[in-house]
């Protein structure tokens, strides 16, 4: 038994605490961080990547390893063959997706395309483009011009739940980039999508995974359904 950390830094700075069940936002509560977020005359700079992790589903290391030439505007499609990892010595990797499953193309709406298509507009081009294992063109650039990962999204969200919380006495549930991903899955199987297309889009290797961990139903959704489904 480790009595104590036996390394010279805090594992919670490298490594995101997944052990907490994150449950999906309702409809409002996502409405109401969204806005929020749009209006913020700081974290409106944040608004179409928030709303792009809200509206794919996308693993937040899939999301920070997108380049440029990931995104295809024209065919409205992202293709996802890696993802953007940051070891604890401050070195950049790729890796391949999580699983297998997780290598895929996923169709996108024309929302989260026009997301993309400003988010690259408004990409200040670096005096030196960073390369990792030959990618490059990374969307999201941190001050030192370095792609940002994980931690910074998970600091962002972070904050952005601390500034709403001190504002409205209603407090929003916590949300991370996991609980944009918990969302839109919870969203679709809502919607009545095949099981089997979720799992793809997902990228899920195993499709209970995608049925018992992510679709979190509430009675007022059973409710719902029933009506819509009644004769």
């Amino acid at each position: 038994m480790l009595l104590k950390n036996p390394f010279n830094f805090e594992l919670a700075t490298v490594v995101v605490n997944d052990s907490v069940m994150r449950k999906a936002l309702s409809r409002e509560n996502q409405r109401k961080f969204l806005d929020f977020v749009a209006h913020d005359k700081h974290f409106s700079r944040y608004y179409d990547a928030i709303y792009i992790l809200f509206n794919t589903g996308l693993r937040i290391s899939e999301f920070v390893g997108l380049t440029i030439k990931d995104v295809d505007l024209k065919g409205k499609r992202l293709t996802v063959d890696h993802q953007l990892q940051r070891t604890r010595n401050m070195e950049y990797i790729i890796e391949p997706t999580k699983t297998e499953a997780g290598n895929r193309i996923i169709p996108i709406s024309s929302d989260v395309c026009a997301a993309f298509k400003r988010i690259i507009e408004n990409r200040k081009a670096p005096t030196v483009e960073p390369v990792i294992s030959g990618k490059f063109g990374f969307l999201f650039l941190d001050k030192n011009s370095m792609p940002m990962v994980a931690l910074h999204w998970e600091k962002y969200f972070q904050h952005i739940c601390a500034k709403y919380n001190s504002i409205y006495k209603m407090q929003m549930p916590r949300v991370t980039p996991h609980v944009c991903r918990h969302t839109y899955c919870s969203n679709m199987a809502h919607a009545g999508m095949n099981p089997k297309t979720l799992q793809y889009l997902m990228g899920h290797s195993d499709i209970s995974v995608t049925l018992n961990t992510y679709t979190h139903i509430s009675l007022e959704q059973a409710e719902e359904d029933l009506k819509r489904l009644s004769l």
